[in-house]
């Protein structure tokens, strides 16, 4: 099922010519998963397996927890206890007849969330790109491996956002190449370098604000809510110890 068209806005057109480019990156991903329009085949409920799970616990990943938890949903094919409490509260947020089943109505909503690029509804991928190369090469893992961890930051950066009360949010730095990182003195293991991360500001919201919520999202790694932007990032998903710098607030 495919996103309808939508009119050019400021997102699409900051989009500009680094999509395509882009989009023609072939190679070996360290987190499997898709970045173009989803077709679902069928109902998933619990107990189901396969690629179609994975996309969906890609997509509600950022519904990991009613409260502040360092708790994550397991993006691993398998639908379980825990992707089903997500596709609940995902359901909750919008509207939708809560009953865990990801049938044609969630995964209608699941894809008003997608752009035919595989960017999500609110975030683009120049936002995610290097500042100074506008691509994703140059980092740890290859540029298709960035490309993917980066969307995956999307849907979860989605849910932040309804759950700020639907308030956007600026991505201010996304991934950086290891020369640009080095460049503004980033350290030396970032998980910007892996397109896993992003530095946000959400106008008229205080960054404490938004960490309690990032607390709910997922998001393994949470910077002190003190600085002038908040960064989150998934290092769980890459293997490494949660780290929320200001603890549980």
């Amino acid at each position: 099922m495919t996103s309808p068209l939508r009119p050019m806005n400021r997102r699409a057109i900051l989009r500009g010519t680094f999509a395509a480019t882009v989009g023609a990156l072939a190679g070996p991903l360290l987190l499997s998963g898709t970045a173009h329009a989803y077709n679902w085949s069928r109902t998933l409920n619990q107990g189901a397996s396969g690629s179609d799970v994975t996309e969906l616990q890609i997509r509600i990943s950022g519904w990991a927890a009613d409260s502040a938890s360092q708790s994550r949903v397991s993006i691993d094919g398998d639908f379980g206890p825990g992707t089903a409490a997500a596709v609940r509260r995902f359901q909750a947020a919008y509207g939708l007849a809560v009953d865990g089943s990801a049938g044609p109505a969630t995964q209608a909503q699941l894809n008003a969330l997608e752009q035919s690029d595989g960017s999500t509804a609110h975030f683009n991928w120049s936002e995610f790109t290097d500042r100074s190369s506008g691509t994703f090469d140059g980092g740890k893992v290859s540029a298709a491996t960035v490309r993917e961890n980066a969307r995956r930051c999307m849907y979860k950066l989605e849910a932040l956002r309804k759950k700020l009360g639907n308030t956007p949010i600026t991505v201010n730095s996304g991934f950086r190449s290891i020369a640009h990182n080095a460049e503004i003195g980033g350290a030396s293991d970032s998980m910007h370098l892996y397109g896993t991360a992003a530095d946000l500001t959400v106008p008229g919201v205080s960054n404490r604000t938004v960490y309690q919520k990032a607390e709910t999202c997922g998001f393994s790694g949470l910077e002190r809510y003190t600085v002038d932007h908040q960064h989150v990032d998934s290092r769980a998903d890459l293997g490494r110890a949660w780290w929320w710098e200001s603890g549980t607030i």
